[in-house]
């Protein structure tokens, strides 16, 4: 007879390896951009790909790291009766903290954009809607990404989805303690804004 606890622990690993696919350093490096860590703030995500000089490659490393947070609730929902958020957040913190790179993963953005929109669709518009008014009215991306996290709880609370406010919560203040550093650099005003060297 099969554990009882053996699919809901397969559904978090899928999550978890599923998230921790590093797409935009496998991208930057399949296309001879050089080692992503070693560039602009060393992160792995779209906007440090952006520093490359690479758009395109910086849109497809934000398509699939949202990708891999969306297909990690539907997989985690089809193997096990609420496994959608439980494989989300696990892709989430794959994202984030990655064994294979010791860790040292991405903010988180897109992947829980990703997450928002798998579990509830009108709270993704909203998570989206969030993140390109703030980013494109501040010119700086760590603004538009946590303003975008912070709306997530707050959409599935107005919109009665109080089930899955605590996922969304979870995610959104993991993704302000990823930025500790760019809050950091706000409040002294070194913070630097999209098309800048460094973040």
């Amino acid at each position: 007879m099969t554990p009882p606890w053996l699919i809901p622990a397969t559904v978090l690993l899928i999550g978890y390896l599923l998230g921790s696919i590093p797409f935009g350093l496998l991208l930057t490096r399949m296309t001879g951009a050089g080692d992503l860590r070693q560039i602009g703030s060393g992160n792995i995500g779209a906007t440090n790909v952006l520093r490359t000089g690479r758009k395109g490659l910086a849109a497809a490393t934000l398509l699939l790291d949202l990708l891999k947070g969306a297909g990690a609730v539907l997989i985690g929902a089809a193997l096990v009766d609420g496994g959608g958020p439980m494989a989300g957040a696990m892709a989430f913190i794959g994202h984030c903290y990655p064994v294979w790179l010791r860790f040292a993963g991405g903010k988180g953005v897109a992947t829980m954009m990703g997450v928002i929109t798998a579990l509830h669709w009108p709270a993704g518009i909203v998570f989206a809607l969030a993140w390109l008014a703030a980013l494109f009215g501040t010119r700086w991306s760590s603004v538009g990404g946590m303003t975008a996290a912070v709306s997530a709880p707050v959409a599935m609370w107005f919109m009665d989805r109080i089930d899955l406010v605590p996922v969304a919560l979870a995610l959104a203040l993991i993704v302000l303690w990823r930025h500790r550093a760019n809050i950091a650099r706000l409040a002294k005003g070194a913070e630097p804004k999209i098309g800048a060297a460094k973040g």
